[in-house]
This record gives structure tokens, sequence and C-alpha cells, in this order.
């Protein structure tokens, strides 16, 4: 697994909706294995993991201390046990131990590993939320320039509509008020 994966598999889980396990089994849609192992309980703990977890996408890039505070928080709470998978040099790359207790475990430490890393290595300021203002999800921008500014193409295609639409609506306005 490749770590940015990780981190972008922890957006998606702040992004998810966890109100019951159905939520978490859509979420985990792509790994039918992990969704049969759903329970109660792995909800209400992945519920508290993203109220915990939601806080540092919205940190701005002078916080960087404050989210990585926030990720040492959540390693200490919830420790991770990595080891090296693959069948040689050319294809070794790091996972999280299978021996999670449960599946919230398994998702906690996924998130905060990928997390960890892609802090250590791009910096926490890849971590963001969308600037739609009718949106609150959460993304890893992964981008080269550091640009990315919305969790997903439709909210970047709706906030440019809305940006179009005001500034002709301004022209409008104005050639109304030079013909008056």
């Amino acid at each position: 697994m490749d770590l940015v994966t990780y981190a972008e598999r922890a957006a998606a889980l702040v992004n998810a909706d966890l109100e019951e396990p159905a939520g978490l089994e859509a979420h985990l849609s792509d790994r039918a294995w992990l969704a049969r192992q759903v329970t109660d309980k792995d909800v209400r703990t992945l519920r508290r993991f993203q109220t915990r977890l939601q806080p540092a996408f919205t940190y701005t890039e002078s916080e960087d201390a404050e989210v990585i505070a926030l990720l040492n928080d959540l390693l200490d709470k919830h420790p991770i046990t990595p080891y090296i998978a693959g069948d040689d040099a050319s294809s070794w790359h790091v996972h999280v131990s299978n021996k999670a207790s449960s599946v919230a475990d398994l998702l906690i430490a996924e998130a905060l590993m990928g997390l960890a890393t892609l802090a250590c290595d791009l910096g926490p300021s890849r971590l963001g939320s969308c600037e739609s203002p009718s949106c609150t999800a959460v993304f890893v921008d992964t981008s080269p320039n550091r640009s990315r500014r919305y969790c997903s193409e439709r909210c970047s295609s709706r906030a440019n509509v809305a940006a179009y639409r005001a500034r002709q609506k301004a022209m409008r306005d104005d050639e109304s008020a030079a013909s008056a």
C-alpha cells in the first residue's frame, strides 16, 4: 500500500457518513472482506476518531505545529504496528499490521500512518478542507504546487460557475448604473 493512499483514505474516512454501519460498509465498498466485519462498536469508535481527526485538515499553513501535535496525540492514543511487505527489494513497502483487533483499529492505524508519513515527507499543509462555502469535505493535496482548493471537480466547477455568474451580474449592474 502506498502511504499517500493511506492518507487519502484518512480524508475519505473523515468525509464518510458514519451514522450507521451501512455508511461504514459503503466507505469500505472497495474492501468487501473488511466491510463484512463491521460492527456497531467500529462505527461508534470511528465517529469519535472522525471528530478528533477532522481539525488536522482545517489548520492553516502557519499552524503546522498544531497539526503535528494533534497527529502525535492520536498516534499516542492509537499505537501502530507497521511491517514491510513485498517479495524483494524492488517491491518492498510498508503496511499496517493486520493484527488489529477490529475494523476500526485497522482503519485508524492506516489513517494515522498515512497522515504521519505525509506530514513528515510533504508537510502538514497538504491536508485541506474544501473552500466551497456549501461543502465541509476534506482532502489530501498531492498536487505538485500545493494548489488544490476543493475536495472534488464537482465543487471546483460549482465555485467557478458561481464566480462567473457573480462577475456577469456585476458587469450588468455596472452597465445599468452607467446608463442611468
